[in-house]
């Protein structure tokens, strides 16, 4: 059985007045889709990726719907604590308060451990997990100092529950930032900040056809029960709930984003 995508779903203003950082969010993907999803919710949002070129481009397209100011960018290497430090900076700084903070930068590959060398290993964990960590302790110590409670949503993936060949790197880092929300939720819920996080399993974009096999993409989209791939705003909406008052008594959560069977 093939299904067809849903409507698009209208923003409620679940979001206004909101002050948002989103990593990784220049490309087609689940970080641009979630931008745009948090600026129809109503928040203002700074945007970053390490690629400024197409940083550049999303942040015009997006400040020419929703108002330049309510939109900001800054190229980020989550990799680099600097640059990680100046982005939060930046968001306190643009829009005066940071409510909302979606961990989205990650990097995936393909290899068999037998093949696999330590670099491979290192960059994909340093990126995806180390990364998560990196910006998940910013935006705790910032939303720390303020009082003013608010959300972190890390990109997981259900890889990070399920095995596939190929993907020991990238699953374990996503079962570490599985573990990490759910650490880090505990200690965040005595200042009323939660932290949840998405387990996206088919999310279709430009680079995971880049990186991915058809042959594997027709068996991934194979074991979906819509027999469809998610589109990347379908995973969009689940971020402005858990980043919304709709989820105030969720935290520490890792929600399938998801209609695999097996």
């Amino acid at each position: 059985m093939t299904t067809s995508p849903p409507p698009y779903v209208p923003g409620h203003h679940l979001l206004a007045g909101r002050g948002a950082v989103v990593t990784a969010a220049a490309g087609a993907g689940i970080g641009g889709a979630t931008a745009r999803r948090l600026l129809e919710e109503g928040a203002s949002v700074v945007v970053s990726d390490a690629h400024a070129r197409r940083l550049k481009e999303c942040a015009a397209e997006l400040s020419d719907a929703f108002g330049a100011e309510r939109v900001a960018a800054l190229p980020c290497d989550v990799t680099d604590e600097d640059q990680v430090a100046a982005l939060f900076d930046l968001a306190e700084e643009r829009h005066g308060r940071l409510d909302v903070v979606v961990n989205n930068a990650g990097l995936g590959g393909t290899a068999d451990l037998v093949d696999m060398t330590d670099e491979q290993w290192s960059k994909v964990l340093d990126v995806t997990l180390n990364g998560t960590f990196r910006c998940t302790r910013a935006a705790l110590r910032r939303m720390k100092a303020a009082g003013r409670g608010g959300v972190v949503v890390n990109n997981a993936s259900v890889v990070g529950w399920r095995a596939q060949r190929g993907q020991a790197h990238y699953a374990a880092a996503k079962a570490g930032v599985m573990a990490l929300t759910r650490c880090a939720a505990l200690e965040a819920a005595e200042f009323g900040v939660r932290v949840n996080a998405v387990a996206p399993s088919l999310a279709m974009h430009p680079h995971l056809v880049k990186v991915t096999t058809p042959e594997l993409l027709a068996e991934l989209t194979a074991r979906e029960a819509f027999g469809r791939y998610a589109e990347p705003w379908e995973v969009a909406n689940v971020v402005v709930f858990l980043a919304s008052g709709y989820s105030s008594y969720m935290t520490g959560e890792v929600v399938a984003v998801s209609s695999q069977h097996a």
